[in-house]
This record gives C-alpha cells, structure tokens and sequence, in this order.
C-alpha cells in the first residue's frame, strides 16, 4: 500500500503551481545543458553529462510521476532542439519516463543519503542504460549494436558510476537547503 500512497501523493503535487513551474524550470535546465553540450569530460569517449541531475531533483522533491513527466518533456524537446540528433526513437523517451520514476521512487520524502542516491544511481545504470538502452540501440541500429557496444556500455556505466552520485550528493544537499528556504514541501 505504501508503494500506491508513494505515487498518490506524488500525483497530487501536479495540482500544485510551484510544482509545475519548478519542474518546468529543471526541464528547461536540462534542455539547455544538453544543447550547450555541458559535460565533464574524462576522456576522449568518456564524459559525465548534467541531465541525470535535474531529472533526481524533481523526483527528490516532488516524487516519481512529476518526475516521469520531465524524464518524457526533456527527452522529446531535447531531440526537438538538439538538431543533429537524428531521428526521433520513442524508446529513450521510455527510459526517460522510467528513470524519473526510479528517482521518485528512491528519493522522494526520504533523506538523499549518499548511499541512497548511489543505489538509485546503480539500478538506472542497470536496468536502464544498460539494459533497456541496449535494447534501444540495437532495435534502432540494427548488426551496428554489438556486443562490443553491450560491453562499453557496460563499463562505462560502472566507471562513471560513482562520479555520478557524488555529483547527486552535492547537488542534492544543496537543492534541499534551497527548498527549505523556499518553504517547497518535499
């Protein structure tokens, strides 16, 4: 039952304005941080993008359905305004949808502990990137997607795993104190 008041009360956030324009706001940032290409870069193929981030705070703060309708808006008006993107694949906007529901799920009304946000970090570098994207990838490319893409993949995920979630730590820690002051209900 606790699972079914999770996604309740979450929803009733939507009725909220200061949800919706917050939410609005952290779509907008992560739209504008994937066409300004910001990004971490660790090596030549290696590098940690911001997008994540704003997806994790809006599930943090407002629970997993706001969240899962930014993972969905900032997935298609990326692909939107991001013009060498190719073509448009429904099936990331479904990993979008499901990472936002999985911050939701790990973040909302609880503490951002740095283990929490690790573990929220992991299953989506799991089950999404790895798994679903994959899935993605090799429905969209086709013999292109490899098992040496699979692999890549794989460790990418794990490498940038833990920058990632300290990235999380530090930007939640300070989301949190900024709430507080705003008096945004989490």
């Amino acid at each position: 039952m606790q699972f079914f008041k999770l996604f309740s009360d979450s929803a009733d956030n939507l009725k909220k304005s200061r949800t919706l324009s917050i939410t609005a706001m952290f779509v907008a940032l992560n739209v504008t941080l994937d066409l300004l290409n910001l990004r971490i870069q660790l090596t030549p193929d290696l590098r940690i993008g911001f997008g994540f981030v704003t997806s994790a705070m809006v599930g943090m703060l407002f629970g997993p359905i706001p969240a899962m309708i930014a993972g969905a808006a900032g997935d298609m008006l990326g692909w939107l305004v991001n013009t060498g993107g190719g073509g448009y694949f429904p099936g990331f906007t479904i990993t979008a949808i499901l990472a936002g529901m999985i911050w939701g799920m790990f973040l909302y009304q609880k503490k951002p502990t740095f283990l929490r946000l690790l573990a929220a970090r992991l299953s989506i570098s799991i089950l999404l990137n790895i798994g679903l994207n994959s899935l993605w990838k090799m429905i969209y490319f086709g013999k292109a997607y490899t098992a040496a893409s699979l692999l890549l993949a794989v460790w990418k995920n794990l490498l940038l795993l833990l920058p990632e979630a300290f990235l999380l730590f530090v930007c939640a820690k300070f989301v949190v104190r900024l709430a507080q002051q705003m008096s945004i209900h989490r």
